[in-house]
């Protein structure tokens, strides 16, 4: 008797050991979508992206199997699971080129890895898809493709603001839930320095900033808002959002003072508002609307120089931005569609030399001389004669690329 009760209790004892092994393994287990890739994780989205009918959320899914409709699209190019720097653009139309030269850009000069997040068109997703992958080599990004969406009350007003959908920018916050910090370009940009170094300037935020931007005008002469706005605008000349850097965590939380209500409001309940108070007032659509929001909370924002973005503005009629002048420029903004005509040869010699360039090391480390000489043929116009400027820092940072191991160019 004994002994079969000596035998039930080692029985009990090997069962518990069990127990007790693949309890570990599961706590062991990586959840979905962690790490570089392989998994599949699931984009929050907001409120009225929840619903899985038309304009539903496609937010964040796998390359690797297929993801079901209407359910996430993220691509992960097996990139380590390292801190990554979080970039998203808005496309439409025939803004394809524009915004994979921007990606380029973006990647060529960038040390850490980078998350892309593209808002697109649903026509443009298989474009944009096939020229990503074709760049896996480079195991310096991941991306995600999301549907263009708004909610669903206004959806045509917010998407017809401006240029269409121009507004998509006002929601990543809430969209993005999931996301602490993001660098908002819009397809006109062009990186002439790291990523890395305007990701920085998240670091220099004290506790009040949610977001940073440069004015849209050094030269009051020459300003539109303290000419002709009809509403409230940041600063003495109002601010750009071609560029700008969010710590989304801090906009979600934030409560915005606002002139509709003695109650403050936050992020998701104050766009719809204000957009019905000012509809006909806005000339820059969503533009405008940050403008109002930062003039009743100015020490939410931090302003950066503007050689973080550099427009025509700054040199059309003379070169009015200082800091460009002493370190170059950082940024390029090709707004107007100067990249496209020939209105401001020198800002499309730069786009031009950035769309040809391959990312084969020598290609890029023979793309200065070239450059140099199309820019001498600008010197006819303001921009033009300053052009010296264009390239200053995109020198440095084709320099620095090569100073760095091949492992991390």
């Amino acid at each position: 008797m004994r002994r079969y009760l000596r035998l039930a209790g080692l029985c009990l004892a090997c069962g518990f050991c069990s127990l007790l092994y693949a309890f570990s393994q599961l706590a062991l287990a990586p959840e979905d979508g962690a790490g570089g890739g392989g998994g599949k994780p699931q984009a929050r989205a907001a409120s009225w992206l929840a619903a899985a009918g038309p304009g539903a959320a496609r937010g964040a899914g796998s390359a690797a199997p297929a993801a079901p409709p209407g359910g996430p699209h993220r691509y992960d190019l097996k990139v380590q699971p390292v801190e990554r720097m979080h970039l998203a653009v808005v496309a439409c139309g025939e803004r394809l080129e524009e915004t994979i030269t921007m990606l380029k850009s973006a990647i060529i000069f960038s040390i850490k890895p980078l998350q892309f997040h593209i808002f697109a068109e649903d026509q443009l997703h298989d474009s944009f898809k096939g020229i990503l992958d074709r760049w896996s080599f480079l195991q310096t990004f991941n991306y995600s493709l999301y549907p263009i969406s708004f909610p669903s009350e206004n959806a045509m007003e917010w998407k017809k603001l401006f240029k269409p959908c121009a507004s998509q920018r006002l929601f990543l916050p809430l969209i993005l839930k999931e996301v602490d910090s993001l660098l908002y370009v819009d397809t006109d940009i062009l990186f002439l320095r790291p990523v890395d170094d305007i990701w920085s300037l998240l670091e220099k935020f004290n506790s009040t900033q949610i977001a940073a931007m440069a004015p849209e005008h050094e030269e009051p002469r020459i300003g539109w808002y303290n000419r002709f706005a009809r509403h409230p605008y940041y600063g003495k000349t109002g601010v750009n959002s071609g560029v700008m850097l969010m710590n989304m965590t801090r906009i979600r939380r934030k409560y915005f003072k606002n002139d509709m209500t003695t109650v403050r409001m936050r992020w998701g309940d104050i766009l719809m508002p204000l957009l019905k108070k000012y509809k006909l007032n806005i000339t820059w659509g969503d533009q405008d609307l940050l403008n109002i929001i930062f003039f009743h909370n100015p020490e939410s924002l931090f302003v950066f120089p503007c050689q973080w973005n550099y427009r025509p503005d700054h040199c059309i009629y003379g070169s009015n931005c200082q800091e460009a002048e002493e370190e170059g420029i950082f940024i390029l903004h090709g707004n107007r569609g100067v990249y496209h005509d020939d209105k401001q040869p020198a800002f499309r010699a730069i786009y031009e030399a950035l769309r040809n360039c391959s990312f084969e090391d020598d290609y890029i480390h023979s793309l200065l001389k070239p450059l140099e000489l199309e820019l001498q043929k600008t010197v006819h116009t303001y921009c033009g004669k300053i052009y010296k400027i264009f390239i200053k820092r995109l020198t440095k940072s084709i320099q620095d690329r090569y100073d760095r191991p091949p492992k991390e160019r």
